[in-house]
């Protein structure tokens, strides 16, 4: 849904009815209908009423979510406010899945770079480490604007290459940023699908899951499940893959879980398992789920009210 509380506030201050409005810049009735229910205007009608007002087009229209965490997340992220929930879910969510794939920044430098967009850099840490920490935040900022849209290939893209251009990869010619996978790999000894067929499974993953009515937590664990068993990217499918938890968490009002550098040999274990025993990966992310409950109630946000 989308808030036009400011344009009305200036609306009225100007003594500027909807009527009048609409006649002085020759808006249709529809369009200017759409304002009072709270749908989307295009482009060029809010341009239009941006310029007559002589304000910023991006101040008129605000989209405002049933969702409580993704509207917080939102408006925190356009307030750029410190200490909330878009500032830990940053540092926290971003640390651990870069640690878990073997990242060699720290929680403290991690949060060093989000706070300071600064880092003392010491001894031993490759670039592609801070690059690819920089890029995650970029790629969650990606994830709450596209949250509620239906999962795409196109978005799945977008993500990996978010993360992963201007790494020392995206140097490879045989390396495809935001592109499936050219080569063949492996995870753990366990075949992934072949780039030849990569297209294929991924349409069928979306179609099936997209085509379910009430998403549940379970359902989203399944879809990361088996997005990790198709390992569609050269690398960077573990990152990418939570990224797309967290996106479909958001857009279904599930609260969305955090998998622990700490807890990443269960999480392996669930990964590995998964098609003989689906507990094991259900249970940790159901543990990353309470990891992200007690970060709510950190912040004074009850779970209960969401």
């Amino acid at each position: 849904m989308i808030s036009y509380e400011y344009l009305e506030k200036i609306l009225e201050d100007k003594g500027i009815s909807k009527t009048e409005l609409s006649e002085e810049l020759g808006l249709s009735t529809r369009t200017v209908a759409k304002i009072g229910k709270g749908e989307k205007l295009s482009k060029r009608s809010l341009q239009k009423i941006a310029d007559y007002l002589g304000v910023a087009p991006e101040l008129l229209a605000k989209e405002v979510s049933d969702n409580k965490i993704l509207q917080i997340l939102r408006e925190e992220k356009d307030l750029k406010l410190p200490g909330g929930l878009y500032h830990e879910l940053q540092i926290r969510m971003t640390y651990n899945s870069n640690h878990i794939e073997g990242s060699k920044l720290s929680q403290d430098q991690t949060r060093e770079i989000f706070e300071t967009n600064t880092l003392d850099v010491g001894d031993g840490i490759p670039i592609d480490d801070i690059l690819e920490t920089v890029h995650h935040f970029r790629a969650i900022d990606y994830v709450i604007d596209i949250a509620e849209n239906e999962l795409s290939e196109e978005d799945i893209k977008h993500m990996h290459y978010i993360l992963k251009h201007d790494t020392k990869d995206s140097m490879l010619d045989w390396f495809a940023v935001g592109e499936y996978k050219q080569r063949a790999n492996m995870v753990g000894g366990r075949e992934t699908s072949k780039p030849s067929e990569v297209k294929r499974h991924m349409q069928t993953l979306l179609e099936e899951y997209n085509a379910k009515d009430n998403v549940l937590i379970e359902d989203i664990i399944e879809l990361h499940a088996e997005f990790e068993y198709i390992h569609p990217f050269q690398d960077g499918n573990g990152r990418v893959g939570r990224l797309v938890a967290l996106k479909e968490c958001l857009r279904h009002n599930v609260i969305p879980f955090i998998i622990e550098d700490s807890k990443k040999s269960y999480y392996y274990r669930g990964l590995s398992n998964w098609r003989d025993e689906r507990g094991w990966l259900i249970d940790t992310c159901l543990d990353g789920q309470d990891t992200f409950i007690r970060l709510l109630n950190m912040l004074d946000i009850k779970s209960e009210d969401l």
